[in-house]
């Protein structure tokens, strides 16, 4: 943790400017000490020892803000800056984000509560912070330009509002937006109900997460802030899988899980070996008679999702996005398609010009995962994960829920493999294997085809031939 001295030093502020709500020149001279993590660890939750009390949430590879008590406000500070954050071991971003981590630590706080966040920037540009979902007066909204100045560098602004409704938010800028959430900046933002909420349930566990999506090439370290679209590295908590954690609970359990999309695009999260009904959402809590239990619900982006369900079945549960290409890791948009294609002899040839050259896809991208060929110093396999059996093929935004009936409670720690059993895992046959029956109604069309052509045509392509300006010459290459 950085001293006040030195951050006064580092970031100017010895004589500096606050904006954004009236503070006084004593309440300058008190501003909380920034508190900085880089560990890319799941940290315990932060129980409060001052406020009113709450059953704090837990931040997948990540943390929760302290605060001080400052005349009845809680009173927080955020530091946005250039961070290195590890999305899986041997893999680093340069990344911008929060208080030393990317996405920043967890803020939470109790209805009711008066808070005051100091924001000091120390990023190479202007910056703001807007409160995603939140009811406040308008010129706490965050939005640069409209309804606030910017934050100069250097400087520290301050917001202050009444958190006035329980629920699940986020925190991330709004001024030079694509940039800055593409470097990575957000946070995640809980209000805890004061006191016995009839639409939101006590729970033995709450775990949130943010999903992120970032473009980098391998071996490269900083995102590309222009991608629109085709994202290579798919993250939660901008951890890829296996970095991520797991999320460890106790048999019967009743477990919470929140979290928000700052992607590009939708994620449908599916749990295995439980069923389990979506109790929020960024709006608020979902009525009853509008719940119905899922195994799967999608998130659309800047969108939250709050789901609930008793862990009452024990294992080791995949977690994960069900888009299948967001459960990889940083791969190539154009490798073609080789299934099926037999080129072990035009290796040979290529392997004596280019040494390491490895075929891929030829029986599907599995091979991926067991591959030793050389890969640049800073990224991750595309598949990857070694699980009891075997490798576990998977990447990005996957997790697991481990159950277990002697986890203690308020244990997070990975209680290894689940010891499955005997008689209750898959085994290969080795008997003969009888012929299939066939239904006598198999086979055939619903009609007669009419209009055929008498003979089969067999149609190749060829490439256009090039004309001599270096243009296609128009279709001659084109063969019937």
């Amino acid at each position: 943790m950085t001293s006040r001295r030195d951050f006064f030093q580092a970031a100017g502020l010895a004589g500096g400017a606050i904006a954004a709500a009236a503070v006084s020149r004593v309440a300058m001279a008190a501003l909380p000490e920034p508190v900085i993590q880089t560990k890319p660890d799941t940290m315990a939750p932060l129980v409060p020892n001052t406020g009113r009390p709450y059953n704090p949430v837990v931040t997948l590879n990540g943390w929760t803000l302290p605060w001080r008590m400052n005349k009845g406000v809680k009173e927080f500070h955020l530091v946005a800056e250039p961070v290195v954050r590890e999305f899986a071991p041997g893999f680093k971003g340069h990344l911008w984000g929060y208080n030393g981590q990317s996405p920043g630590p967890t803020i939470e706080v109790v209805e009711g509560d008066r808070v005051r966040i100091f924001v000091t920037n120390k990023l190479p540009e202007h910056t703001s912070v807007h409160w995603h979902g939140q009811r406040l007066p308008n010129g706490m909204d965050g939005v640069s330009g409209l309804n606030q100045p910017a934050i100069p560098v250097g400087k520290t602004f301050v917001y202050e509002f009444e958190a006035r409704r329980p629920g699940t938010f986020m925190y991330h800028p709004h001024a030079d937006e694509m940039t800055q959430m593409a470097m990575g900046m957000m946070g995640f933002w809980v209000t805890h109900p004061k006191e016995a909420h009839p639409l939101i349930d006590e729970v033995d566990r709450d775990f949130v997460f943010l999903l992120s999506a970032y473009d980098i090439d391998p071996g490269a370290y900083t995102p590309k802030i222009m991608t629109m679209l085709d994202f290579n590295i798919w993250s939660w908590n901008s951890r890829v899988f296996p970095g991520i954690d797991p999320l460890v609970v106790r048999k019967n359990d009743k477990v919470r899980i929140r979290f928000g999309n700052l992607t590009m695009t939708n994620h449908p999260i599916h749990l295995h070996g439980h069923e389990f009904l979506v109790t929020g959402t960024d709006g608020g809590p979902t009525p009853k008679t509008a719940r119905q239990y899922e195994v799967t619900t999608d998130v659309a982006v800047g969108q939250m999702r709050q789901i609930d369900f008793v862990a009452d079945e024990e294992g080791d549960w995949a977690f994960h996005c069900h888009k299948s290409h967001h459960t990889m890791n940083a791969m190539g948009h154009d490798v073609p398609t080789l299934i099926g294609v037999e080129h072990r002899d035009i290796v040979k040839k290529i392997a004596k010009v280019i040494p390491d050259y490895m075929v891929m896809g030829e029986r599907g991208m599995a091979d991926m995962a067991e591959m030793d060929m050389p890969l640049p110093d800073n990224t991750a396999k595309m598949m990857t994960g070694e699980g009891p059996f075997g490798s576990v093929e998977m990447g990005g935004m996957f997790s697991m829920l481990k159950v277990r009936k002697d986890q203690q409670p308020r244990d997070y720690t990975d209680p290894g493999w689940y010891q499955h059993p005997p008689g209750t895992v898959a085994y290969e046959w080795t008997g003969a294997l009888p012929d299939p029956e066939r239904f006598a109604s198999e086979g055939g069309h619903s009609m007669k085809a009419q209009n055929m052509p008498t003979k089969e045509i067999e149609v190749q392509v060829r490439k256009p031939v090039m004309g001599n300006n270096g243009t296609a010459g128009g279709h001659e290459g084109m063969k019937h």
